[in-house]
């Protein structure tokens, strides 16, 4: 059942990660661009969450904290940048 569980899971991400590269990559705005973008990193996470529970290498974690620390950073950086009158394609 745990194993089921894990398949599923990591189906589920592989379709929110081709869907969410797809929003990348037709935008059409660059703030779309940058929520798929989001999406993307906030999926890699949960992959490397999940395969870390599935092959039992909990050394995957601090990965993961650092990725998120990351991922925050680049939304902050690209939230200020849109905010400040950065390129807008819906203008």
């Amino acid at each position: 059942m745990f194993e089921l569980a894990l398949t599923l899971s990591f189906v589920f991400l592989s379709l929110g990660l081709v869907l969410a590269t797809i929003r990348l990559l037709i935008g059409p705005t660059l703030p779309d661009r940058v929520v798929a973008l989001e999406v993307i990193a906030s999926l890699t996470i949960g992959f490397i969450l999940l395969y870390s529970v599935a092959y039992d290498t909990p050394v995957l974690i601090d990965v993961v904290i650092v990725l998120a620390l990351t991922s925050f950073m680049a939304a902050v950086g690209f939230a200020r940048y849109l905010e400040q009158g950065g390129q807008r394609d819906d203008d």
